[in-house]
């Protein structure tokens, strides 16, 4: 039985340990909303099909709201998926919708973009556990 539970001991402390560089998601959440690394809301457009890998928000639109990017080496994982844009550049997609920041949101914690054209939405993940291991 000792044997059995040190056993048991070991697997986790191997598992925590793999675990310890893990980030969830390259966001963050403030006071319910989805936000980049620099505070800054994230918003979805609905014009975008979720799980269609694509970015119809490109040009002039992408000027306006630009697009949350990432690099070469991010791998999509659980609730998280790296799309091609039409520019080559890869984004990142939430529950397979890509997301954005408004270029009129001055400041952290404006939702100034919330409900824009009313195809603009900010994102307000319900509470539930995050998965992915995305790196920026």
């Amino acid at each position: 039985m000792i044997r059995f539970n040190t056993m048991i001991t070991c697997a986790l402390a191997l598992a925590l340990a793999a675990c310890a560089g893990l980030t969830y998601g390259p966001v963050k959440y403030t006071n319910g909303l989805m936000t980049g690394a620099n505070g800054m809301t994230l918003y979805t457009f609905d014009k975008d099909v979720a799980g269609s890998g694509k970015s119809v928000c490109n040009g002039p639109c992408a000027a306006l709201w630009t697009p949350l990017t990432t690099s070469a080496d991010s791998k999509s994982g659980g609730d998280w998926t790296v799309i091609t844009r039409d520019d080559g550049a890869r984004q990142w997609a939430w529950a397979g919708k890509p997301l954005y920041f408004w270029s009129k949101d001055q400041k952290p914690g404006d939702v100034s973009g919330d409900g824009v054209n009313n195809v603009w939405r900010a994102v307000r993940p319900e509470p539930r556990p995050l998965t992915g291991n995305m790196s920026l």
